[in-house]
C-alpha cells in the first residue's frame, strides 16, 4: 500500500499566516531579549534565533506575497540575504546597511552559530544591529504587504 505524498509544514499556509506567525516571533524575541544578561553572550542565543526566525518568516510571507513558488522559497534553505535579494527585486526597499547585515549573517552562518556553535558566538551580530534588522525588516514587509493589499494585515 503506498503512502499519500508528504506535504511539507507550510506549503498551503496564505502569505497572512506566515505574517502572523512572524509577527509571534517577533513578539517572543522582544522578550527573550529581556532576558539576556550583560557580559554573558550565550545569555542572548535565545533572542538571536527568535530574531533570526522572524526575519526569514517576514521576508517568506513577502516572497508568497509577491507570488513565489513555495518550492523556491523552501530551495533557499536560511539564506536571508537570497531571500531580500529577490524581495528587493520585486520592491522592498531596504536600507543598504540592512542588506549588507543581510548578507554578513549569511557569511558569518549565524543561523547555524546561533543555534549550535556556543564557542563562536564572538562572530555573530551586534544585539542592537540584529534588533534594528529585525525592526526594519518588519516594519517595511508590513507595510509592503498592506499597500498592495489595500488594507491592513
Amino acid at each position: 500500500m503506498m503512502e499519500p505524498p508528504k506535504t511539507y509544514p507550510g506549503e498551503s499556509a496564505t502569505p497572512e499566516q506566515i505574517l502572523k506567525l512572524a509577527e509571534e516571533y517577533r513578539k517572543a524575541a522582544h522578550l527573550l531579549l529581556q532576558l539576556g544578561r550583560r557580559g554573558d553572550p550565550l545569555s542572548r542565543a535565545p533572542y538571536r534565533l527568535s530574531a533570526i526566525h522572524a526575519i526569514e518568516l517576514y521576508l517568506n510571507a513577502l516572497l508568497l506575497f509577491m507570488g513565489q513558488e513555495t518550492s523556491r522559497i523552501r530551495g533557499l534553505q536560511h539564506n536571508l540575504a537570497a531571500r531580500s535579494e529577490v524581495a528587493i527585486a520585486n520592491g522592498l526597499q531596504l536600507r543598504k546597511r540592512t542588506a549588507a547585515h543581510l548578507s554578513a549573517m549569511v557569511g558569518n552562518r549565524e543561523y547555524l552559530v546561533t543555534r549550535y556553535g556556543p564557542e563562536m558566538t564572538a562572530t555573530t551580530s551586534q544585539i542592537n544591529r540584529l534588533t534594528a534588522t529585525l525592526e526594519e525588516v518588519a516594519t517595511k514587509v508590513i507595510a509592503k504587504m498592506a499597500a498592495s493589499n489595500g488594507k491592513p494585515v
